[in-house]
């Protein structure tokens, strides 16, 4: 008789803790992703991103964006997620320390913007390095021999000097890129093009004087982002706050922690750089 009871007693509490799981993922939230440290992979941001479109009792999301920015395409594909996601449900993004470059171009698509008055933000421009190790190479006496399909498929090796020509062919490259940044913030920015250009030259700005020229909304912390949020989803003020994080496997999350991956030294970067 005890044992049946005692069934009967965890039959009931299962059910009823289903009963508020279902209740739960119903319930109206708010979603909040943070995006921190350099930006050289979207798919988890990205992923994240459209789990929260699909999620119908997700009505807003808070972007938490920390970032000096990083690769252009990575970027770019956050930019484009997020103008996905606001089609559908506000998105309000809330700048920490630093929001600057890549961090600011994938903030650019937010319907409001938030920065604390002391974040580092701006940054806008395009960057592409070469190390040329040429000269020291032929001091100490190693030649390297190099086989290739055309003139330029080394352009950023650094076992040999950029011609005239090839530094020409890059900066077209990076100026390309660049006008693609200046259109992506227009886009959504209440600015003109030839306005942001004159002061879109790389130089970083405080949050306070990024609002000033029409790149931030308003000023403010994470609080007042969710505040904000739940505002335009017409949720109360109690609306819970959801984190939307990525599912690691442990072993992949004890790696991550132990050999830290350092970002790679070439490619074309939407980057502050410090």
């Amino acid at each position: 008789m005890k044992k049946k009871i005692l069934i009967g007693l965890i039959v009931i509490g299962v059910i009823f803790y289903l009963i508020s799981v279902i209740r739960y993922s119903a319930q109206p939230k708010i979603a909040l992703i943070k995006v921190n440290d350099t930006i050289m992979d979207s798919m988890e941001t990205v992923s994240n991103l459209s789990q929260i479109e699909k999620d119908e009792s997700i009505k807003a999301v808070v972007i938490a964006v920390d970032s000096p920015g990083g690769a252009v395409g990575a970027s770019q594909e956050i930019y484009r997620a997020i103008e996905k996601l606001r089609e559908k449900k506000p998105v309000v993004v809330s700048m920490g320390n630093v929001a600057a470059s890549g961090g600011y171009y994938i903030s650019a698509p937010a319907n409001v913007i938030y920065a604390n008055p002391g974040t580092i933000t701006g940054s806008i421009g395009v960057i592409i390095q070469q190390v040329d190790l040429s000269e020291i190479l032929n001091k100490i006496g190693v030649k390297v021999n190099t086989i290739k399909s055309g003139e330029n498929k080394d352009i950023l090796y650094p076992t040999k000097s950029l011609t005239p020509e090839q530094k020409q062919l890059l900066e077209q490259t990076v100026m390309d890129v660049y006008d693609q940044f200046l259109d992506a913030i227009v886009k959504y920015r209440p600015i003109k093009k030839e306005v942001l250009r004159s002061y879109a030259d790389g130089r970083v700005f405080s949050g306070r004087e990024a609002q000033k020229l029409g790149l931030v909304d308003k000023l403010g912390n994470i609080q007042d982002a969710v505040k904000e949020a739940k505002k335009l989803a017409k949720l109360p003020d109690d609306t819970p706050v959801i984190e939307i994080k990525p599912q690691k496997p442990l072993l992949q999350e004890l790696l991550n922690s132990k050999f830290p991956v350092e970002k790679p030294k070439s490619g074309i970067y939407y980057l502050l750089s410090f």
